[in-house]
């Protein structure tokens, strides 16, 4: 597939997704971002980086990349595609559950529900990570974390649909940091885009 020529016009299509991408509310505890994105895996690209920040600290992060073919793509079963990261600490003690990494995908598939995000032909890995220190490091206490690496695309009218899946995967990087869901009814205010709070 060759890559997009820097003077092709992106098309309509791509330009109202993005518009939704940067348009998406998030929880204040979002510290969002436009990052470069890809440019070898498809056409047209766009990318969001954020933080989870919860009184100075950061306890979160994750990236969002939009790809669009106009042309399409087998594998995707469509002509987007969102490819999504999340990362989190926990507590040590966690990464021996064996349910975490199955919890973890479910609440992917939550978040994306949760907001309406209509998708097909999810995919990804959960993945838990242990440190311990020894020797000059000994000192260092245990930490762990969890990433979840999911992909899927988005089916329906990207001009109106996008924006429910960047809430989702603010609401997956939220849980997964461990803040407690928005109760119903209540609308958070939205963090400021480009405010990473450091």
């Amino acid at each position: 597939m060759a890559a997009r020529q820097e003077f092709d016009a992106p098309p309509k299509a791509f330009r109202a997704a993005v518009d939704q991408l940067r348009a998406a509310p998030l929880r204040p505890e979002l510290h969002c971002e436009e990052m470069p994105a890809p440019q070898r895996i498809a056409p047209y690209s766009a990318a969001l980086t954020a933080d989870v920040i919860v009184d100075g600290d950061e306890i979160g992060t994750g990236r969002l990349v939009l790809l669009h073919d106009p042309a399409g793509n087998d594998t995707w079963h469509g002509t987007f595609r969102i490819v999504a990261y999340a990362r989190a600490e926990i507590e040590p003690e966690m990464v021996t559950d064996p349910l975490l990494s199955a919890v973890g995908w479910t609440w992917l598939n939550d978040a994306l529900v949760g907001h309406g995000a209509a998708f097909v032909a999810p995919s990804g890995t959960v993945t838990r990570v242990a440190s311990e220190s020894f020797g000059g490091m000994s000192d260092e206490p245990a930490s762990a974390h969890l990433e979840i690496r999911a992909s899927w695309t988005p089916t329906g009218d990207p001009s109106t649909g996008i924006a429910a899946h960047v809430e989702a995967w603010g609401e997956l990087m939220c849980t997964a940091a461990g803040l407690p869901p928005v109760p119903a009814g209540v609308v958070s205010m939205p963090s400021r885009r480009g405010q990473r709070g450091r």
